[in-house]
């Protein structure tokens, strides 16, 4: 089933390179709308796999909107979002 849900720390093109590709394989197809704020994804996704995803979004450091954070854990989410972002920004750059 396709679902759209919103995430944090989502700023550019290379933090949409990021999710595309980090996202893919276990996924699939990944649309990131760079044009709302706060930033969606949309991709095809049973209603199993969202724990799934959450966790894997908060890895690379762009939790969803509605992930209940302490403090730290957003702290910490905010800076992998930046080293992300910065890998993302290279691979695009490469063509990766």
């Amino acid at each position: 089933m396709k679902k759209t849900l919103e995430v944090h720390n989502v700023k550019c093109g290379g933090c949409a390179n990021t999710l595309i590709n980090g996202l893919k394989e276990e996924f699939g197809e990944v649309e990131v709308n760079l044009d709302v704020h706060p930033r969606q994804i949309t991709l095809d996704i049973e209603d199993d796999k969202v724990e799934t995803l959450k966790m894997k979004l908060r890895g690379l450091g762009y939790p969803l909107t509605t992930d209940e954070l302490s403090g730290f854990e957003k702290a910490a989410t905010t800076a992998k979002s930046f080293v992300s972002c910065a890998v993302g920004k290279f691979n695009v750059a490469t063509g990766k």
